[in-house]
């Protein structure tokens, strides 16, 4: 019977410090080549970043805004009710019998 041949893979050793330089240029190369992809890459990507962080946290205080412009309107509108109702059962505007 024969033996199925291993193939062996000779090891590569490198200093710690090369390999992590190899890694940085590596995560170097991909974030440019990301951010090339979505546009945003050459001198203006800074402000263009800035800009749409900016836009970011306007639109985020729009919709906290929103938000705490309904609940004040909910409560606004139970507390007129609760006075219209009031006003009815006291017949201070002459309703009810």
């Amino acid at each position: 019977m024969e033996e199925p041949q291993v193939e062996r893979r000779k090891l590569v050793t490198v200093p710690q410090v090369e390999f992590e330089a190899m890694l940085e240029r590596a995560a170097e190369r991909g974030a440019r080549h990301a951010l090339s992809e979505v546009g945003l890459d050459g001198p203006e990507a800074a402000r263009d970043i800035s800009e749409l962080r900016s836009l970011l946290d306007a639109f985020n205080e729009a919709k906290k805004t929103a938000g705490l412009t309904i609940v004040r309107m909910l409560v606004t509108g139970l507390v007129l009710a609760l006075l219209a109702g009031a006003f009815v059962k006291l017949k201070v505007f002459g309703g009810g019998q």
